[in-house]
């Protein structure tokens, strides 16, 4: 075995692909989609348009797109088979994991390949009811109807909360959809473009990328973000506990980030958001934890370019909103919906099987079985 590869372990630098939807400039502090800089249209455009945007590539006519708002609508309403598949579920199941079965469950056969905008709009649209609907059920509180004349958001945060939400909230809730709507070649989007490659469907597409999503490296953080302001308290306290935090080694949610080595736009655009919805006292703990985490940091690590990324400040506007943690990580898979759908659609276009190799370090080819193998050799 001579010639030994060049590994890029975790695939870092490495260009698989190319793609019109997202640019992610981790030297510059960018998010880019389809041209524009995210700074530029958050908060502004609702989540409906960064739809059309990631989808057709260009801004809707009209804000909202009136044709992502009819096709969401027509589907928002799932078919009963579905519903029934989700009124089944263990009420104690966490709502991640509960969403799992209901992407699956989602699937019914119906979705093929290669995915249609049609599916996408459905897999969009379907993926916050069910999924409200499944805590809802697991409150004990019965069902609610999607209400058509809702936004994207605000119908979310109606049927979860029970109750018609501020303009504010929605507001809020909309600008993190529209943040969290996509962000390049992603872990979960690499998983999704990897089962899209194989030839298979939306649905079970999106099923892999939720499993990548679950972890706390890529989207399982926010939750742990919340317990971390919990743990400390109270602002006077963030600098002793932060230090002993580093002390130890310990993770410090929030911080660092393996694309961008200067401010992640996301978590700056949500620190603005998060004063117009978080609880006062909450926002001053989030502050003074930021401030010592990175003095902290940047001290244990000197030369490393660590800045608070967007789990931070998503953790702290999800609160305000009103979500409870355990539906952190399914929002953040609400929002990642709409680029999902335009990854799978961009990937169906001009396929080929994503499969790359592995170098063998192994013991060499040669070994002998040890013992007598069944079924060789003749017998008596």
């Amino acid at each position: 075995m001579s010639g030994r590869p060049n590994i890029s372990k975790g695939l870092d630098h490495i260009v698989v692909d190319r793609s019109s939807i997202s640019w992610v400039g981790g030297e510059t502090g960018d998010l880019v989609y389809q041209g524009y800089d995210v700074r530029t249209i958050v908060p502004g455009i609702p989540y409906e348009s960064a739809v059309h945007l990631l989808l057709h590539g260009d801004p809707p006519p009209q804000d909202p797109s009136q044709e992502v708002v009819e096709a969401l609508r027509r589907y928002r309403a799932p078919r009963p088979a579905t519903e029934r598949v989700v009124d089944a579920l263990d009420s104690k199941l966490p709502p991640l994991d509960a969403l799992r079965t209901i992407l699956s469950a989602m699937g019914d056969g119906s979705f093929g390949y290669p995915p249609t905008l049609d599916d996408g709009c459905r897999l969009i649209s379907q993926t916050p009811v069910l999924l409200a609907r499944f805590v809802r059920a697991a409150r004990g509180m019965p069902p609610a109807v999607p209400d058509p004349g809702l936004s994207h958001a605000a119908n979310y945060l109606t049927m979860v909360l029970g109750e018609r939400p501020t303009p504010e909230r929605v507001s809020a809730l909309e600008s993190y959809l529209v943040l969290l709507a996509d962000h390049g070649m992603n872990a979960s989007t690499f998983a999704l473009r990897t089962a899209i490659s194989t030839q298979s469907d939306l649905a079970s597409a999106a099923t892999a990328a939720l499993a990548v999503l679950k972890g706390p490296v890529h989207g399982g953080a926010p939750s742990r973000v919340s317990d971390m302001l919990d743990a400390v308290g109270s602002p006077e306290l963030a600098e002793t506990w932060v230090a002993q935090q580093v002390a130890q080694k310990a993770v410090l949610f929030g911080f660092g980030h393996r694309a961008y080595k200067t401010d992640d736009p996301r978590a700056v655009v949500l620190h603005t958001i998060a004063r117009t919805v978080a609880d006062p006292e909450r926002l001053v703990l989030a502050e003074s934890v930021e401030r010592a985490a990175l003095a902290a940091l940047r001290a244990a690590h000197p030369g490393a370019r660590l800045y608070t990324n967007v789990e931070f400040w998503s953790a702290v506007v999800l609160e305000g909103v009103g979500l409870p943690r355990e539906l952190f990580t399914p929002t953040f898979a609400v929002a990642r919906t709409a680029g999902w759908t335009a990854h799978a659609l961009e990937q169906a276009a001009d396929n080929r099987l994503i499969r790359p190799d592995l170098e063998y370090v192994g013991p060499p080819k040669g070994r002998v079985w040890p013992r007598p193998l069944v079924g060789r050799g003749t017998t008596g």
